[in-house]
């Protein structure tokens, strides 16, 4: 192989390179007398590939599709329409009744009869089971589980308020608001009274006296109590029930109309 040919066999793959032409069509040059030999024939052959491999891996890699979520995955109960995935189910009938084991295509056929819609029950048991539902049953179930969702209790948050029984008037009526605050935003309240070194009087009558002195309706989840050998005393305060702020007024109402 002669020496001008290796360059311009050089010269030739780098400007193909550098513009980004694909190399699948050469020029009869390549063909010509000048590489008639076969170690010639050879590297045009072996730059064509490398060219052609350079050329396909600079394509761009296609992103995979995101798979799609399961309508079964929300909380709140609605129609699958006909999106079964699996070829037999277990089939709950509009009054509850269980209809047993179905293969979809009966199911679709008595959705369409009866004007059923179907839902799922539970995805875990093998067969699946779906129950035939009325639009009108669909919705009461779903106003059953808002309302169940809004009566879960919400997590109470539990302050605390630790002072000594040789409290100042002015700072004990100050801690005492501080606990009005809480209680009127519905959070529990411990209150732990310490016995002072010059303490004479009784722990659990001056817990329940500081305890008295609160401007605000309030209910106890612990009675006043005396712990720690007799060293402190302690309580937890909540915020009024409905049930309890009724039956105040209920007493209020007949204490005034017996003043009258």
């Amino acid at each position: 192989m002669s020496p001008g040919c290796v360059r311009w066999l050089l010269s030739y793959s780098a400007r193909a390179i550098t513009s980004g032409s694909p190399a699948t069509c050469w020029p009869p040059l390549l063909r010509s007398s000048t590489c008639k030999d076969r170690s010639c024939a050879f590297t045009s052959f072996l730059s064509r590939s490398a060219l052609c491999t350079a050329a396909g891996d600079s394509q761009p890699t296609p992103t995979p599709k995101k798979k799609k979520q399961s309508a079964h995955n929300n909380a709140s109960i609605s129609s699958v329409g006909r999106k079964i995935p699996h070829s037999h189910i277990q089939v709950i009938g509009e009054s509850g009744d269980n209809m047993g084991t179905m293969h979809r295509s009966d199911v679709f056929s008595l959705m369409d009869k009866q004007g059923l819609k179907l839902v799922l029950l539970s995805e875990r048991k093998d067969p699946p089971v779906y129950r035939l539902m009325s639009g009108r049953q669909i919705h009461e179930k779903q106003l059953k589980l808002r309302e169940k969702l809004k009566a879960k209790p919400a997590l109470v948050q539990v302050k605390e308020l630790i002072f000594s029984s040789g409290i100042a008037t002015h700072d004990l009526s100050t801690k005492l608001k501080q606990v009005e605050s809480w209680l009127e935003k519905k959070h529990q309240v411990r209150i732990t009274l310490q016995s002072s070194e010059n303490s004479t009087g009784d722990i659990h009558a001056t817990l329940e006296s500081a305890v008295q002195q609160l401007e605000v309706d309030f209910g106890f989840v612990s009675q006043p109590t005396v712990i720690r050998d007799g060293q402190a005393a302690m309580c937890i305060l909540r915020p009024p029930s409905a049930k309890e702020l009724a039956q105040k007024s209920k007493n209020t109402k007949a204490a005034d109309v017996n003043y009258e």
